[in-house]
């Protein structure tokens, strides 16, 4: 059934090709992650002494999808699922160490990501939209690692706050705005939301050749 948006317009239903991307989307962006795990033991290692705070650094590369899949299919949740969707695919099929907490982790991470856009009635996705998105998906995880992990307390809180907001506003947000135009660019999103608001004038994107 449509649903009824600000304005008296009615939003159609998400179409079948929407949630196939949202699916696609989840599923590559979870073995994506499952790799960046790795990068982030290998800069643990280098990191030395401090190479707990590793994770915080590259923090933003795990919030990626979730702007990703909104702006390009612009509809309530999808950012939320897809984020969900890559954390179990790395629990279940990639054996992730943490373990089924990594979908409550992956569930704020979503929620915090797509709460700027949300805000905007879907119909915003400027750069600081994103930087946005990136530094409040990076703030609600931050709150449930420094519960699960006991950070509360220590001296490098705000060391360890301040360099996971940084990666989310960079990785989670604005390097999401440099995926997202580069993939319009090429025409493959012509079909889905982004693709059609473009068409209508609302946000013109240079082609290539």
């Amino acid at each position: 059934m449509a649903e009824r948006v600000p304005g008296g317009r009615l939003r159609e239903p998400l179409a079948l090709k929407g949630i196939v991307l949202m699916v696609v989307l989840g599923v590559v962006f979870g073995f994506l992650y499952w790799a960046l795990v790795q990068a982030w033991n290998g800069l643990a290692v280098l990191m030395g002494p401090a190479g707990d705070l590793a994770q915080h650094v590259l923090l933003g590369g795990w919030l990626l999808v979730a702007p990703i899949a909104v702006a390009i299919i612009r509809r309530p949740g999808v950012g939320v699922l897809a984020e969900v969707l890559a954390s179990v695919v790395e629990v279940v099929f990639l054996g992730s160490p943490v373990g089924p907490l990594l979908v409550v982790a992956a569930l704020l991470q979503g929620l915090g990501s797509e709460i700027p856009f949300a805000l905007g009635r879907y119909r915003r996705f400027g750069w600081t939209r994103f930087a946005v998105s990136g530094l409040l998906g990076a703030t609600l995880v931050f709150g449930w690692s420094a519960f699960r992990f006991g950070w509360y307390g220590q001296d490098v809180l705000v060391l360890r706050f301040v360099l996971q907001a940084a990666s989310g506003v960079v990785l989670g947000g604005l390097l999401a705005k440099v995926v997202v135009d580069a993939l319009h660019r090429t025409g493959v999103l012509d079909g889905f939301a982004i693709g059609r608001a473009a068409a209508v004038g609302r946000e013109p994107v240079a082609r290539r050749g």
